[in-house]
C-alpha cells in the first residue's frame, strides 16, 4: 500500500502545503512525480529538495537565505510530505484504519488499534474480522462515506468486552501468545476486546489503490463516556431523592369516607431534581362529612415544597374546626403571606356533606372543580373564586355545585391542562371532553384522564389530579345506608319523642341491643342539651353507612359546646361528657346561617 499517495488528501493536507508554497517569493516548478488530492485542480511537489534546489541558483536574491528558505522562518522544519504517514498514523493514541472497497477490506491499522482490539489481517472483510466496527454501528455510516464522498461523525459509541471466538486456548499455544490474545487479539483469528470502550469514531473518504476507501478516526473518550454516566447517576438519584421528598409531604393513604370513593395521582414534572409544590389531601370532619382540598405552590426547587408542606399541615389543622370553605382560605391566606410572601400558592378547598348531596367550596385562584354526572355532561364550578393565597385584603366567599348519586369531582393543578401553545381556557375544555367519556373506578379515571391529556414522565410540569365519586346505591349495597330525621317541637316533650324515635329507628335498622341502647342514651344527651342551651329549629337526624351510626342534633344557637368538669353537686353539665365517653367520637360546627350541629359516631361491628 502506497501510504505516501494519498497522504496529501488527508484533509487540510492540500491548504497548508499552498501556504508554504505561497511564502517563498520564487514560484517553484513542481515535478513530474508530484500527487494530487482527488478532484484537485494544481499539483503540489511531492519533496522539499525542489526548494532547496531552487534556492542554490538564486540564493543571492535579497530577502533569501541559501538554504532558499524566506527570511523569518526558522530551520530545521520539514515539510508534510517529507514525513511518513506510517509513521505519523502509528505514533497517533488515537484509533486509526483504513479499509478499502466496497466490503470495506482491512488495509491499515495503527499501534492504538492494534493494543485495543488486536491485530487485524490486511485484506479482511470488516464485517468479518473487525466485530468491533460492526459493535459501533460503523458499517452503514462507512457505506454512507463512500456514496456520498463526505465525512461523518459519530459521537460515544460504545464496545463491550467480548470474545467472538472459542473460549479455550488451543493445543500448542504459548502461555505468551495465550496472554496476548486474552489481552490484546485473538487466538487462531478469534477477535477479542479487552475491555469496555466508549469512542468518537470519525470516517473520512480517501482514494487509497486506485479505490474508494475509508480512514476511520477513532478517539478513545471512554473517561469522559464513565465520568458522564457517573454524573446522570448522580443526577438520576437526586431526582429520586426529591421525589422521594415530594412524596413524603403527600398523603401516603387516601382517607375513605364512607359515602365517597376517592383516588388521586401526583406525577412529577420533567427529569430535573426540581421538586414542585402540588398538593392534594382527603380530610375526614366526622358526621359523615368530607374535605377535600388541592393546591399548587408556584415555582419549583425545595423552597416550593418547603411551603407546599407548611400550607397542607395547616389546611389539616384549619379543616379539624370545621369551618365553613371560605373561613379556611381566609385562614390560610394570612398564613401563606406570613410564611414567604414571595411565594404565589392557589389553592380550593370543598367540603362534602352527603346529607345535602352538593359540594361546598371556595377557591384562592384556582381552576375551577369539574363534575360529571351520571349521564357523561359536565359541569364547570362557577365564581366564586379569589386571588392567590398570600396576596391579602380579599374576603374570600363560597359557592356550591351539585354532586348527585353517580357523580364524578375531577380537582386537579394547572399542570394536567396548561401547554405553552394555547391558552389554558382550552385546555379546561380539553379536559371536560375527556371527563365526559372516563368511565371507570376513580383510580381509572385518574389515569384516563392523564393519558388524555397527554401527560408523560417528560411532561415539563408537576401534575396532581384528585377524583371523588359519589357511588349511586342499589340493592344489598343500598340497605347498607339509611337516613332518618325528626323535627323537634314543643318544648321538653320534645325529648322524650326523640328517644321513642331514636329507639324505633335503631331497632328497625336492626342493630344489636347493647349499640341501640348506646344510640339511644347519645340521642337523649344531645336532645336535652339542645332543648336547654339551643333555640328553635330543632332537628334530630340519624344515619346509618356500612361502618358507622352517625347521631346529629341542630338548632338555631352558634354557641359551640364544650365539655368540662362537673363537680360532684353540679345537677348539670354531664351532657357531653357521657357522649363523648360511649360513642366513638364526637364534635359540633355552625351551620350557614348561624345555628350550630353537635354529633358523636358508633363505629359498626364487622
Amino acid at each position: 500500500m502506497n501510504f505516501t499517495r494519498w497522504s496529501a488528501r488527508l484533509p487540510g493536507t492540500q491548504r497548508r502545503i499552498a501556504a508554504r508554497t505561497g511564502s517563498g517569493d520564487s514560484p517553484a516548478k513542481p515535478r513530474d512525480n508530484s500527487v494530487r488530492s482527488p478532484g484537485a485542480k494544481s499539483s503540489v511537489p511531492a519533496a522539499r529538495g525542489e526548494f532547496e534546489r531552487h534556492g542554490e541558483q538564486h540564493g543571492d536574491r535579497t530577502g533569501e537565505h541559501p538554504d532558499g528558505r524566506p527570511d523569518g522562518e526558522p530551520a530545521g522544519i520539514p515539510a508534510l510530505e517529507e514525513l511518513s504517514v506510517r509513521d505519523v498514523l502509528g505514533g497517533l493514541p488515537a484509533l486509526v484504519a483504513l479499509v478499502y472497497g466496497p466490503d470495506h477490506r482491512v488495509a491499515y491499522v495503527n499501534d492504538a488499534y492494534t493494543d485495543a482490539f488486536g491485530p487485524r489481517e490486511p485484506g479482511t472483510a470488516a464485517a468479518e474480522g473487525c466485530p468491533e466496527l460492526v459493535e459501533l454501528g460503523l458499517m452503514p455510516l462507512m457505506d454512507q462515506v463512500l456514496r456520498s464522498g463526505k465525512p461523518r461523525t459519530v459521537k460515544s459509541r460504545k464496545v463491550l468486552a467480548a470474545t467472538s471466538g472459542t473460549p479455550d486456548t488451543p493445543p500448542g499455544t504459548s502461555p505468551h501468545a495465550s496472554a496476548h490474545a486474552s489481552a490484546h487479539g485473538s487466538v487462531n483469528g478469534s477477535p477479542t476486546v479487552a475491555r469496555d470502550g466508549s469512542y468518537t469514531v470519525t470516517c473520512t473518504p480517501v482514494e487509497a489503490s486506485g479505490s474508494g476507501g475509508v480512514l476511520i478516526f477513532a478517539a478513545d473518550v471512554t473517561d469522559h463516556a464513565e465520568a458522564a454516566e457517573r454524573l446522570r447517576a448522580s443526577e438520576r438519584r437526586l431526582r429520586e431523592t426529591a421525589v422521594a421528598l415530594q412524596r413524603s409531604l403527600l398523603p401516603q393513604e387516601l382517607e375513605q369516607p364512607d359515602d365517597l370513593r376517592v383516588a388521586a395521582t401526583y406525577q412529577p414534572g420533567g427529569t430535573d431534581a426540581a421538586v414542585g409544590g402540588d398538593w392534594y389531601d382527603v380530610i375526614t370532619l366526622g358526621a359523615g362529612r368530607t374535605a377535600l382540598v388541592i393546591g399548587d405552590v408556584m415555582g419549583r426547587g425545595v423552597r416550593a415544597a418547603a411551603v407546599m408542606g407548611q400550607l397542607r399541615t395547616a389546611v389539616r389543622a384549619y379543616a379539624r374546626l370545621d369551618l365553613p370553605p371560605h373561613e379556611v382560605l381566609q385562614l390560610l391566606d394570612g398564613l401563606a403571606a406570613e410564611i414567604d410572601p414571595s411565594q404565589i400558592a392557589t389553592c380550593v378547598y370543598a367540603v362534602h356533606d352527603p346529607n345535602e348531596g352538593r359540594l361546598v367550596y371556595a377557591s384562592a385562584g384556582h381552576l375551577p372543580i369539574l363534575v360529571r354526572a351520571e349521564d357523561g355532561t359536565v359541569a364547570r364550578a362557577a365564581d366564586p373564586t379569589g386571588p392567590p393565597l398570600g396576596t391579602g385584603g380579599w374576603i374570600h366567599t363560597s359557592g356550591t355545585i351539585d354532586l348527585a348519586p353517580g357523580s364524578t369531582a375531577v380537582l386537579y393543578t394547572d399542570g394536567l391542562v396548561e401547554r405553552r401553545s394555547e391558552d389554558i381556557d382550552e385546555g379546561v375544555a380539553s379536559l371536560e371532553r375527556a371527563l365526559a367519556g372516563a368511565k371507570g373506578s376513580p383510580q381509572v379515571v385518574c389515569d384516563r384522564l392523564i393519558r388524555a391529556m397527554g401527560v408523560t414522565a417528560e411532561h415539563d410540569d408537576d401534575v396532581a389530579v384528585l377524583v371523588l365519586q359519589h357511588p349511586a346505591r342499589t340493592g344489598h349495597s343500598a340497605e347498607l345506608f339509611h337516613n332518618a330525621a325528626l323535627d323537634l317541637l314543643g318544648g321538653i316533650e320534645a325529648a322524650p319523642r326523640a328517644r321513642a324515635f331514636a329507639s324505633g329507628v335503631l331497632s328497625s335498622w336492626r342493630f344489636p341491643v347493647e349499640l341501640k341502647d348506646l344510640g339511644v342514651l347519645a340521642t337523649s344527651e344531645l336532645v336535652a342539651n339542645s332543648l336547654q342551651h339551643g333555640t328553635p329549629p330543632m332537628r334530630l337526624r340519624l344515619r346509618r353507612t356500612d361502618r358507622r351510626l352517625i347521631i346529629e342534633v341542630t338548632d338555631g344557637d352558634d354557641h359551640l359546646p364544650l365539655r368540662r368538669h362537673a363537680e360532684p353537686a353540679d345537677e348539670a353539665g354531664r351532657g357531653i361528657s357521657i357522649v363523648a365517653t360511649i360513642a366513638s367520637s364526637w364534635g359540633s360546627r355552625r351551620t350557614p346561617g348561624g345555628g350550630k350541629a353537635v354529633w358523636c359516631e358508633f363505629a359498626l361491628p364487622h
